[in-house]
């Protein structure tokens, strides 16, 4: 069986490992919270209601994409085309290419951002892998001006840091939406997360610590997976509504 994603891809182990997938949403979000196209997700009111239950939908794409077989995984993409198409349809308008091309910079970013603070230095064979994968996503929605190769999408990803982002009045609202579903607590460790994972514009926008106080307390963390406790300190960081897709995160496909 022929797969989207080879099954001994250094994709599927980021993506088959619950907090590395927590991480990503973490970056992910203070970044879409900052993208001048974000009110695009403001558009159908789905993610200012219940900004948890769209990581998790995310995710779930994102996870049937990498862990499924080929043909699964271009009917998820052209599903995920025919959703954003409707909501075009809906507003009168198109998604401009560059918003598309900056939400799959930044699950390559992040991805290997994560990785790298949970796990290990990749190489960069490893960092080209998680390109290849991103880049045959965009190349199946038909998007404009991908970048041909990793160095590419490095400077082409430096641009849109650059270029793209700005806080406003969305920026703020969204980080009030993140702090009711969250509660004080777990938003703190948001907090800390996205000074551990972003970018230096991206923290300087959100006004966020060059340090993170996770920074010492990573290695810890490393240990509790290694004595099987990390399970109960992932419980902790989100509420107990998202028990059953908590657990899902780190089950991976075969």
């Amino acid at each position: 069986m022929e797969y989207f994603v080879d099954k001994k891809s250094i994709v599927r182990e980021i993506w088959g490992k619950g907090d590395t997938i927590l991480f990503i949403f973490a970056g992910a979000s203070a970044e879409f919270a900052l993208n001048k196209a974000v009110d695009w997700l403001y558009f159908t009111g789905r993610l200012p209601k219940d900004p948890l239950g769209r990581l998790f939908s995310t995710v779930s794409y994102a996870r049937e994409i990498v862990f499924a077989e080929k043909h699964a995984a271009l009917k998820a993409i052209d599903n995920i085309n025919s959703i954003h198409a409707s909501v075009e349809a809906k507003r009168g308008k198109s998604i401009p290419d560059w918003a598309y091309r900056d939400v799959l910079f930044m699950l390559i970013d992040y991805s290997i951002r994560s990785f790298e603070i949970l796990e290990r230095k990749l190489k960069l064979s490893e960092k080209e892998e998680v390109f290849d994968v991103f880049f045959r996503v965009g190349k199946r929605m038909s998007l404009k001006g991908l970048p041909k190769n990793f160095e590419e999408f490095k400077r082409m990803r430096q641009t849109h840091l650059e270029r793209d982002l700005e806080y406003g009045t969305y920026t703020k609202d969204l980080y009030h939406q993140y702090r009711k579903h969250l509660g004080l607590v777990r938003y703190q460790l948001l907090l800390e997360t996205q000074s551990l994972i972003t970018p230096v514009s991206v923290r300087q926008y959100l006004n966020l610590r060059k340090f993170s106080f996770l920074n010492p307390v990573i290695p810890a963390y490393k240990i509790s997976r290694s004595i099987n406790i990390d399970g109960l300190i992932k419980s902790l960081i989100l509420p107990s509504e998202y028990k059953s897709e908590i657990t899902s995160l780190d089950t991976q496909n075969a």
